[in-house]
């Protein structure tokens, strides 16, 4: 008996799974987006696999974009509510973003914090 609940830091979803359609990755190279558009928009996610649980405000969790399994570590944000399927063993929630990378940050996000599989870089195609 027992039960398996993970803790993260990091919120990784799919555009499938709610991240927020806003947030494109091409338009922020070229032109970078600004907190402001965002800081006080509340976005919502779903069907996150596995009963997870997040640092909860004031802390930050990373958000990250999952794309076709590359990560994308865009910023940091604050995880307002959970609900957990246990039936389904999901997750779902809301959050907001609380701070947005810059592109080149966004690089090097993933060579400071992800050390373990480098073939999950976005950056390094």
């Amino acid at each position: 008996m027992g039960a398996f609940i993970e803790i993260n830091d990091t919120l990784r979803i799919t555009k499938e799974q709610g991240f927020p359609a806003e947030l494109d990755l091409e338009k922020h190279i070229k032109n970078s987006y600004n907190l402001d558009d965002f800081k006080d928009k509340v976005f919502s996610f779903k069907s996150k696999p596995k009963i997870r649980v997040y640092k909860i405000p004031p802390v930050r969790n990373f958000l990250v974009e999952d794309v076709n399994g590359k990560w994308v570590y865009w910023g940091l944000c604050y995880i307002l509510s959970i609900n957990h399927d246990y039936e389904k063993e999901e997750t779902s929630g809301t959050f907001k973003i609380v701070r947005l990378n810059t592109p080149e940050e966004m690089k090097q996000m993933f060579r400071l914090t992800h050390l373990n599989h480098p073939e999950q870089n976005y950056f390094d195609n």
